[in-house]
């Protein structure tokens, strides 16, 4: 592990030497071999799969596992977008001259060494290899074991696009071993080596490299996301956001996990909102006021609204207006994202303005909390605290800065 981080720690001063379009020549080069290698990383990807199942991971892991020609379309794609992004590195984020003559600059800089521990999904071997690069990063990967086969065959790819970039091969490295240790050696005997860590993952995982990180730690805990429908809400529309936040991919953070609904519309939007749930697949949760309007709605319990289902089941609550909604999320979100569905504009601002969430989202779904989806190429993940960064963490977010100042001969008195 201290030969890595040696490699690693080397290649971030070299890639702080190079300009942006070294970083930029590995990406597409890299993008241009996985295109060559999809077979390989499906043979790779079906032998995680069969030991995965054979271990018995629960449905939403195995689809956040499975790879298949349009999951590896979508990462090729992602590289070949964020090669293409300008280089968030070296830039001027302001300047300002000081009545003694002096000029100050703060220019973007990058982080350095990323450690980053994640579960499962073996595309955040491309997004995180490519987001860190695309900030001049070096990164050390460490990949759950459902992906270990998965990961190795896209980061042999990444690593073609290293060499033909004549960037050292440090720059990109993925921890060669699936022992648990490997992670405790990482967190707290690597300090040395590694600037910050970003854990991706289950809350266990993440409440674990917060505990035990002897560096910084730029992560995000549980993605309990609300869908509020406001009294004001067009029914329709209502109906198309609310399947789509719950149903598109019910195992990605961004999925709705729970549903709250504006009382002055309870009788006109909750049966249809409940059916179209139950009739994609949905369970859906309530108490007796929303078991009412469907007998097929089951119980809620109090554990219910905190719990994080990445699965096809839904909490709903009829709720007095938008105060109390904004109260619900308060008590019980992550602060993750909300959105809430309403044509009545002051009601929106309220909601948008209250809700301390790291995306407020209004009339859409909270599916396009993604990183992809705001033009960032790909995300590490979505950042919940409130330190460096919030919500998709893409390569502008693995930058820091330094000031530069500028004299011309200046002492202080």
């Amino acid at each position: 592990m201290d030969e890595i981080g040696r490699r690693a720690r080397e290649a971030a001063a070299h890639l702080a030497n190079r300009d942006g379009k070294a970083m930029e020549s590995a990406l597409y080069c890299a993008a241009a071999s996985m295109r060559a290698n999809v077979d390989l990383i499906l043979k790779a990807n079906a032998k995680d799969m069969a030991a995965a199942q054979a271990a018995g991971l629960p449905a939403s892991m195995l689809d956040r596992l499975k790879l298949d020609d349009a999951r590896i379309a979508a990462m090729v794609r992602s590289l070949d977008e964020i090669a293409a992004m300008p280089n968030p590195v070296g830039q001027v984020l302001t300047g300002w001259d000081r009545p003694n003559g002096l000029h100050i600059e703060r220019i973007s800089v990058p982080l350095g060494v990323i450690g980053i521990i994640y579960e499962s999904r073996p595309n955040v071997t491309a997004d995180a290899a490519a987001l860190c690069l695309r900030a001049g990063n070096a990164v050390i990967l460490r990949g759950g074991s459902e992906s270990y086969y998965s990961s190795r065959a896209i980061h042999d790819c990444i690593v073609e696009g290293l060499n033909a970039a004549k960037i050292p091969e440090g720059a990109v490295q993925r921890v060669p071993t699936i022992d648990r240790a490997a992670v405790g050696y990482m967190l707290g005997n690597m300090t040395q080596y590694i600037d910050v860590i970003v854990p991706r993952g289950g809350r266990s995982l993440t409440e674990r490299v917060t505990r035990d990180a002897r560096v910084p730690v730029m992560g995000h805990l549980d993605g309990l996301v609300h869908v509020y429908v406001d009294g004001k809400a067009d029914l329709e529309m209502a109906r198309r956001i609310v399947i789509n936040a719950k149903m598109r991919r019910t195992g990605i953070c961004g999925a709705a996990e729970t549903l709250l609904i504006d009382r002055r519309c309870a009788a006109t939007h909750l049966p249809a909102l409940v059916a179209d749930l139950i009739g994609a697949g949905c369970e859906v949760r309530g108490a007796e006021d929303v078991q009412a309007f469907d007998p097929r709605v089951k119980p809620v319990a109090e554990a219910d609204w905190t719990t994080e289902y990445l699965d096809a089941i839904i909490s709903v609550r009829i709720v007095d207006g938008v105060d109390e909604a904004i109260a619900h999320i308060r008590r019980y979100g992550s602060q993750h994202t909300e959105s809430i569905i309403t044509d009545d504009t002051p009601t929106a601002e309220r909601f948008l303005s209250q809700i301390d969430s790291a995306i407020v989202m209004h009339n859409a779904s909270t599916q396009f909390a993604d990183g992809g989806e705001f033009g960032f190429g790909a995300e590490i993940g979505i950042a919940t605290g409130k330190f460096h960064a919030r919500g998709p963490v893409g390569a502008e977010q693995l930058t820091s800065f330094k000031y530069r100042v500028h004299g011309t001969g200046q002492t202080r008195p």
